[in-house]
């Protein structure tokens, strides 16, 4: 089924569509075709959606039909409608163009190379005693066969009082260890997703939980995020379930990656209430809610708000503490985790003893450790900001509320030629397309502060030379795929 935006939510969408810069220059057709496209190169309007009838729009935006018609005819001539009588316009791409999502990159062993394409922290120093701890642990272990297919129990308990303290009561029993957070999202995937099964994600979104349903051949749709700091539209989220009725929905509300938007407590409620009503089953992706920032207060978890086993949370270590600590982990029902775990039987059997007993420890000094963390993130994420504003002042970001990235607005639709040339002078990237589908998001670039501040610095200004040469003269080159995580 083709999901559909009415009229009232697409003048949401445009807003101040008629003071957009050139408007004086267009007739107001032009203007709002151009409007529409810029919503759809920026992955806030899905491809494939089904836009309102004419009549409709024209009541919702206050103008004449014949405005809203003239923009459809133009939005056709130029590729980015499709309309069929009785059938109503949707929205595409010119040349029906796609862009994949899946590509893999590895950080670089040049030690000039500032990776900006991995938002992920070094290790903490608590890491060696936590390792060395493990091992005086290990041998009470070493006399069984070591498999321990939802973890062993002092992780489990110690990950279920994480949740109990932010609100969400939790057994033992309802924890799933994993080989880190996006073997937990591929376990829960081949679990309840049949293969083509529909998905509702947002846009953007973490390119390696894309990756994840491309592999169960996934319909996905999309929910586009707003670049202000709102984020999600309530009524078009929940909109898109009612009339998607997806299988499932992969969702990030806490400090979204990349955007770092924090999704309210009422949409919170609403989403399960949503959910529930329509048969669609939330993975709410938990990666980042040890990592708030200027002292912002979390909402209760999502799955606060569920009495219906709806929710399936999934997170782990790699970003709080370390990327090179493969643990994540599952909270669901008890039944759940044991389906999970006959399910996981196929695939890697258990997760390692030692970086069990390695997270044990971590947790257990938990407070310290995320509040340094904290506080570096703080400085790291200012010293970008204020050198984007100093070096590349046309950029727009929205200062988030936690988490380890930016999303930038950049001053045009140049973000993967901004990378090619970037990792010619020693910076790597990750350009806004990877975090979308159909090749949107070209205006868009992903800058996480997880380097040291120095680094930072410099990365922006080698940015900075870059942009200033961009248009001068282009060199194609093939470039191997690179790890975004």
């Amino acid at each position: 089924m083709t999901s559909q935006v009415r009229g009232s939510q697409l003048a949401r969408l445009l807003g101040q569509w008629h003071a957009l810069p050139g408007r004086r220059r267009s007739p107001d057709y032009a203007a709002l075709a151009a409007a529409v496209r810029g919503l759809l190169a920026d992955g806030r309007l899905p491809l494939g959606v089904r836009l309102p009838a004419e009549r409709e729009l024209a009541d919702a935006l206050r103008i004449s039909r014949t405005t809203v018609s003239a923009a459809y005819r133009q939005l056709r001539e130029t590729g980015h409608l499709a309309s069929r009588r009785g059938a109503g316009s949707w929205t595409m791409l010119p040349g029906t163009h796609r862009v994949a999502s899946s590509g893999l990159w590895t950080p670089s062993d040049d030690r000039d190379m500032l990776d900006l394409g991995i938002a992920a922290l070094a290790a903490p120093p608590q890491l060696l005693p936590a390792a060395r701890a493990a091992t005086e642990d290990l041998p009470r272990y070493l006399g069984g066969a070591g498999y321990h297919p939802t973890g062993i129990i002092e992780l489990r308990e110690a990950v279920a009082r994480g949740y109990t303290e932010r609100g969400l009561p939790t057994r033992a029993e309802q924890i799933m260890v994993t080989s880190g957070t996006q073997h937990a999202l591929d376990l829960v995937l081949r679990l309840m997703l049949p293969p083509g099964g529909g998905v509702l994600v947002e846009s953007p979104t973490y390119p390696n939980g894309l990756a994840s349903l491309a592999a169960r051949r996934a319909r996905i749709t999309t929910h586009g995020l707003s670049t202000d700091e709102a984020g999600w539209d309530g009524e078009l989220l929940l909109g898109s379930l009612r009339q998607g009725r997806p299988k499932l929905a992969y969702l990030i509300p806490e400090f979204h990656n990349p955007t770092g938007h924090l999704m309210p407590a009422e949409l919170r409620e609403r989403l399960v209430a949503t959910a529930h009503s329509v048969g669609t089953d939330l993975i709410i992706d938990e990666s980042f809610v040890d990592l708030p920032l200027d002292d912002t207060v979390l909402p209760p978890p999502t799955a606060a708000y569920d009495r219906h086993s709806r929710v399936i949370s999934i997170g782990g270590m790699s970003k709080p503490y370390w990327g090179g600590l493969r643990i994540g982990w599952v909270r669901a029902s008890a039944p759940q985790v044991q389906r999970l775990a006959a399910a996981r039987v196929g695939v890697d059997m258990a997760s390692p003893v030692l970086d069990q007993l390695v997270a044990v420890h971590l947790l257990a000094d938990a407070p310290a450790i995320v509040a340094d963390r904290r506080r570096q993130l703080t400085a790291q994420r200012d010293v970008l900001i204020d050198a984007l504003a100093a070096r590349l002042p046309e950029w727009r970001v929205t200062v988030p509320r936690g988490g380890v990235t930016l999303w930038a607005e950049l001053d045009g639709p140049i973000s993967s030629a901004l990378a090619r040339a970037a990792e010619d002078e020693g910076v790597r990237l990750a350009p806004g397309p990877r975090f979308g589908l159909d090749g949107t998001l070209e205006r868009f670039l992903r800058l996480p502060f997880t380097l040291p501040a120095a680094d930072l610095v410099e990365a922006v200004g080698r940015l900075a030379a870059v942009r200033y040469d961009l248009d001068r003269a282009v060199r194609p080159q093939w470039r191997e795929p690179a790890v975004i995580a």
